[in-house]
């Protein structure tokens, strides 16, 4: 039986592929869909893959989450640097919950440089493009596991 797991993309996300592909790669965001899916499978995750723009729609699922006990990936794209309300709400989890960004965030902007998210979050991954999910969800792997 797979486990349950949801991975949950902010703002923009969806344009992967269009989206300064110099910085977040070539890969669509169907492409980030299924890896996501077709690794959590190996891993045996029930991986549900989501993506929106809007703030209190990712409240919303964390709350899922929390109340579901799920373990989350997030990318809270813009959210990451300022969002308190996704913050307390990533604060509620019940199961693992990993912080994951396409780009080095400290390789770019300042303002990139802080996550309200990291403080409760078990681990963050970044830098490694799409890679990075794939290894969150092997991270997220190995939490459960322990």
């Amino acid at each position: 039986m797979s486990r349950p797991v949801l991975v949950l993309n902010g703002p923009n996300l969806g344009r992967l592929g269009s989206r300064e592909p110099d910085v977040y790669g070539a890969t669509s965001y169907a492409g980030l869909v299924e890896s996501c899916r077709s690794l959590g499978e190996e891993l045996g995750f029930d991986v549900e893959v989501r993506e929106t723009n809007d703030e209190g729609e990712i409240i919303r699922w964390l709350h899922e989450a929390a109340d579901g006990k799920i373990p989350v990936v997030i990318n809270p794209g813009a959210f990451t640097h300022y969002s308190y309300g996704m913050r307390d709400a990533a604060a509620q989890r019940t199961a693992p919950l990993i912080e994951v960004h396409i780009s080095n965030p400290y390789a770019r902007e300042e303002f990139r440089h802080t996550s309200v998210i990291a403080a409760v979050a078990t681990g963050t991954v970044a830098g490694f493009g799409i890679g990075s999910y794939r290894l969150a969800l092997r991270a997220l792997a190995d939490e459960i596991d322990a």
